[in-house]
């Protein structure tokens, strides 16, 4: 325990005081508080036997009346508890507030006490657990298990630690509810007004545990009308008509809390199998619920498109605040260290009153904060926010009460909820963060000690609003850019929807107003979040907004997506960057990026989560700027991606046996158009012998005169390419989608091709047979040159290529290879003859090995399967890396550069190359972008 000293025993000691001595002595005594507590208290540590303060000599660890802001703790162990004592019961309801206040310069011990001499009341305050209270009355400390309670107290605490975290006791409560939704859906309800009803409903069960219904009389109407869904909707509405307006209740009086919410009694009758859930709800602990976590869990118990995520993960605050932290609070916290220092260079002057008017302007400045989340969901990222930006205004109010610059009630917290603003457009969610942030915002109140006292409870939520955050559609026939409202801070996660789901997800006529109304801005085919940080960079630059922090597909910093990360540095700059972090994303884990970002007035940086003191790029990268890299033209004509087909072609060798060996009445075989083909995963694990049908550029026709061939594409590809929206794929359906002209032509000059998959983890590079037809998944490049081979298959092509392309998922799972970005920006080196047959001898002899590993002679099969590229290039053997260093020297050598390089020098390097040799060069523009990512969205 963190009570320990050098020779003082904290062995349990034999008691000195009985229970039953202490409990005659104290539990009628007339003496008030300032004449006996220290005694009473110093009487039960004999009961417990426990050593005293005075025993202690140290007041850092165990004291009377431990100096905190604005005024003292009663009693203090440290890491055990706070104490605070009250003459009579009435007053311990206000004593807790003052520990809860204290608790933070307490280091926040797990328990908080306040006690009478009629009853020692013991609160739990274990962060991330649920509350417990525990209550002794005085004339029964001798009872076993309130001594056992009291010992732990002094020397065990966390023996009182409750068993439930706050995300457990969440869960219940959501799990209660998503019952309810389900079982009123079965019976139709209107699924928004649902929802309100359900919010109303929730909001109550938390007030009644939160003391602002007294007497509980939501928890009382549902014991006693459960069984009657007729009169528990009336008394409910009339429970709702007086909350919307205050008054008495029964016997009970209830506050004004706001029309807004309660005032409509627009309710449901629930059915009798609901009400026993909501009175299992009544049951629950709705006081320490975590809103940051149940709106997500509620929404997706409301919204059936989310409910195969329910009960999985969420996203956790501690990953909320890595935006939250450097977008919003790091500004604020360094004008806070500069009002601090000012404050205290008054009162080295002498001069209080200014000292108070400028933390007062501080605390004005707090509440004047606006914080836009443009997707806001159920609210999370804004109820984080609005907790973070409470717990700044306490540190100012602290901060006043230290220096004795006011007494301990003249300061109360000012920020209020209204403050966070939200779009979106999922009626549910923007209900939910309403009510998420209210009840954040009265729970922080209450958990710090401050007296929630606003009347009416609640005010209306304006700030939250329904609407698309990226597109007017008001008028359908022209669409506009909506306006977002006027905020400091841009924060959230906006929608994650890759390009190839857009029209699938969204629909024709959504995705086409998008590209009307942006098209001039950022290139069609961008993932649906750049919207998001483009109307933010805006913001930003129109000066209607500060600073902004999202969430951005992983893919954000590549490819067509970049322009947006582009625009966003020609205006502003990028000052914080997580390039890849493991994100949950409707219950998933998934991986992102997160960009923070401003108008370029911010020095501070980091990337990663670390402090970095260059430029961040476009690619989220330090270091080197290859998104300034420009098209070479000696690699023109060389790299090619393999034929889209789109359609089942693919004929397995069984058949192709069959057709093979047919007539046909012009007499050619069917071997013109039937050939061998191989896709990425043939290439690395095992050739699968598949064929395909290619009729090339054949006329009807002609292609029908190989009629086997021709009936089976009739078969499998002509009814799914008739729907085809692109002409060609429709109207010459027996014909590969793509014609790849040049390509067959660069195939019919050789003998083999340069072959690489264009998604892999491991960037391997083989030779092909150019009567095998490679697929859209393979990149090709048309040449015999071992010399370039060598180059593709080093170390320095692959570090260029893995910044050049773009990353899939997580890193693991590999990148992304295109031919205009990764291979035609690439500068190979101007080596001489001597220089290019020792890269091409040292390229040999890598794949020679390479090979003999793959197909060792009379292996069997068994053996072979697991011979593939990807398990050699995971377990990377000696021999294996002993060649591809030797490719690198090679390799470097012809460049005329030392060996060992590391990447960031082979990047500065190749980008200084790639930069002379363009001389002004093509840069690459956005329609060339899309095509090297055409398969992907096909």
């Amino acid at each position: 325990m963190s009570t320990e000293q050098p020779g003082l025993n904290l062995a349990p000691q034999m008691p000195r005081m009985l229970p039953e001595q202490f409990a005659a002595k104290w539990s009628n005594t007339e003496f008030g508080e300032k004449q006996a507590s220290q005694e009473m208290f110093l009487n039960l540590c004999a009961v417990v036997g426990h050593p005293t303060p005075g025993d202690y000599g140290d007041a850092d660890v165990f004291t009377f009346e431990r100096r905190v802001p604005g005024g003292f703790a009663d009693a203090y162990l440290k890491g055990c508890f706070g104490w605070e004592f009250k003459g009579s019961d009435r007053d311990l309801d206000a004593a807790l507030p003052q520990l809860l206040r204290y608790q933070v310069h307490l280091m926040t011990p797990p328990l908080l006490i306040v006690s009478s001499f009629r009853t020692i009341r013991i609160q739990t305050n274990f962060p991330g657990m649920e509350t417990v209270r525990y209550e002794i009355p005085v004339a029964d400390i001798a009872q076993a298990d309130h001594l056992e309670k009291l010992r732990n107290v002094f020397f065990d605490p966390h023996r009182l630690r409750p068993n439930r975290t706050v995300e457990a006791v969440t869960q219940e409560t959501a799990d209660i509810f998503h019952a309810i939704v389900m079982d009123m859906e079965q019976d139709s309800a209107d699924s928004e007004k649902l929802a309100h009803y359900l919010n109303q409903l929730v909001f109550c069960l938390y007030a009644e545990d939160a003391g602002l219904l007294p007497g509980k009389p939501f928890s009382q109407i549902a014991r006693d009308l459960y069984r009657d869904p007729k009169h528990f909707d009336e008394a409910i509405r009339d429970l709702f008509d007086k909350m919307a307006t205050g008054g008495r209740f029964g016997s009970s009086i209830v506050d004004h809390f706001n029309g807004d919410l309660f005032g409509a009694a627009d309710t449901i009758e629930l059915s009798a199998a609901a009400l026993q859930r909501l009175v299992e709800a009544t049951q629950k602990n709705w006081r320490d619920i975590e809103p940051s976590i149940f709106g997500v869990l509620f929404e997706r118990a409301l919204d059936a498109s989310k409910r195969s995520y329910l009960g999985a993960h969420y996203t956790s605050a501690a990953d909320i605040m890595l935006v939250v932290e450097p977008v919003v609070l790091q500004p604020l916290r360094r004008e806070w260290q500069a009002v601090q220092q000012e404050v205290n260079n008054l009162l080295v002057a002498e001069d209080p009153d200014q000292a108070r008017v400028r933390l007062a302007a501080f605390q004005q400045r707090l509440f004047e904060v606006e914080v836009l989340d443009p997707a806001c969901g159920s609210g999370n990222f804004l109820f984080l926010t609005l907790r973070s930006l409470l717990d700044l205004e306490k540190e100012v109010i602290d901060f006043a009460a230290i220096r004795g610059l006011t007494g301990p009630n003249d300061w109360k917290p000012a920020i209020k909820p209204d403050q966070m603003l939200g779009l979106e457009t999922n009626p549910y969610a923007a209900e939910l963060a309403r009510t998420a942030l209210w009840i954040g915002y009265i729970q922080w109140h209450q958990n710090n000690g401050f007296p929630y006292d606003q009347r009416p409870i609640l005010t209306r939520l304006s700030s939250i609003q329904r609407r698309d955050a990226i597109l007017d559609s008001s008028d359908a026939e022209n669409p506009q850019e909506p306006r977002w409202p006027a905020a400091e801070f841009i924060i959230g996660n906006p929608p994650f929807l890759g390009n190839k789901m857009l029209r699938r997800e969204l629909g024709d006529a959504t995705v086409d107003a998008i590209y009307q109304v942006y098209g001039k801005r950022l290139p069609n085919g961008s993932d649906l979040c750049c919207y998001w940080f483009e109307k933010a960079r805006q913001q930003i630059a129109s000066g209607d907004s500060r600073r902004a922090g999202l969430l951005g597909t992983q893919g954000i910093r590549g490819g067509v997506n970049r322009r947006v990360l582009q625009r966003i540095k020609d205006t502003g700059d990028i000052f914080m960057a997580h390039q890849d972090r493991e994100w949950v994303l409707d219950g998933a884990m998934v991986h992102i990026s997160i960009v923070g970002f401003d108008d370029g007035s911010e020095t501070e940086k980091t990337l990663d989560g670390l402090p970095y003191d260059g430029d961040i790029n476009p690619d989220l990268r330090g270091g080197a700027d290859l998104t300034v890299s420009r098209i070479l033209k000696e690699n023109a004509g060389i790299a090619f991606q393999g034929f889209n087909r789109v359609g089942n072609f693919d004929v397995p060798a069984s058949e192709a046996a069959v057709m093979l060996n047919a007539y046909n009445p012009h007499g050619q075989p069917n071997s013109d158009v039937l050939k061998l083909y191989l896709n990425a995963k043939d290439i690395l694990d095992r050739p699968r012998m598949v064929y395909s049908v290619d009729f090339g550029d054949m006329s009807l026709r002609d292609a029908s005169l190989y009629e086997l061939p021709f009936a089976y594409v009739q078969a499998n590809v002509e009814p799914k390419r008739r729907g085809n929206k692109i002409e060609r794929a429709r109207e010459k359906w027996w014909l590969y989608q793509l014609p790849s002209v040049e390509l067959r032509r660069a195939l019919a000059d050789v003998k083999r091709y340069i072959a690489t998959g264009r998604v892999s983890k491991h960037r391997i590079f083989t030779w092909i047979d150019s009567y095998v037809m490679p697929d859209n998944a393979l990149v090709v490049f048309i040449s015999e040159d071992e010399f370039l081979f060598g180059v593709l298959q080093s170390r320095f092509h692959e570090v260029w290529s893995r910044i050049q392309g773009t990353q899939l998922r997580e890193m693991e799972s590999g990148f992304r290879y295109t031919p205009r970005t990764c291979f035609e920006t690439f500068p190979f080196p101007e080596a001489n003859g001597e220089q290019r047959e020792a890269v091409a001898e040292a390229a040999r002899e890598l794949y020679h090995l390479r090979q003999g590993w793959r197909f060792p002679p009379d292996a069997s099969e068994t053996e072979l399967k697991k011979r593939t590229l990807t398990n050699l290039y995971n377990a990377r053997p000696q021999w294996l890396q002993l060649r591809h260093e030797a490719l690198d020297q090679a390799v470097a050598a012809a460049y005329g550069w030392p060996d060992g390089l590391t990447e960031p020098e082979i990047l500065e390097r190749l980008l200084e190359l790639n930069l002379q040799r363009a001389g002004g060069g093509d840069e690459l523009d956005d329609d060339e972008l899309a095509d090297d990512e055409l398969a992907d969205a096909e």
